[in-house]
């Protein structure tokens, strides 16, 4: 996705802060806000956030998880069964 289409500058943010609030919910897409022709911010709507929080949750799992395989930090499935029904009869 190419964001140079949702460019606007600061001034543009204050003067028409609730209608970029508007369409950022609806467009679902980040707006990135120039002050003195540079980028400096990245806006986005609540859900996106979120969204993208939960995506970065479930990756950084990820990445621990193939991190731990490669270190030889596994256990067979069947072992953890066996514990977790062990575990299960003693409760």
């Amino acid at each position: 996705m190419r964001y140079s289409s949702q460019v606007k500058p600061i001034s543009y943010l204050k003067a028409n802060a609730a209608e970029v609030l508007t369409q950022l919910a609806e467009r679902r897409e980040p707006l990135v806000i120039t002050q003195n022709g540079e980028a400096k911010a990245v806006l986005q709507d609540v859900g996106t956030f979120e969204e993208t929080q939960e995506t970065l949750a479930l990756l950084k799992i990820l990445a621990l998880g193939t991190q731990d395989f490669g270190a030889g930090k596994v256990t067979p499935v069947a072992d953890v069964i066996a514990r977790l029904r062990a575990k299960r009869a003693t409760d």
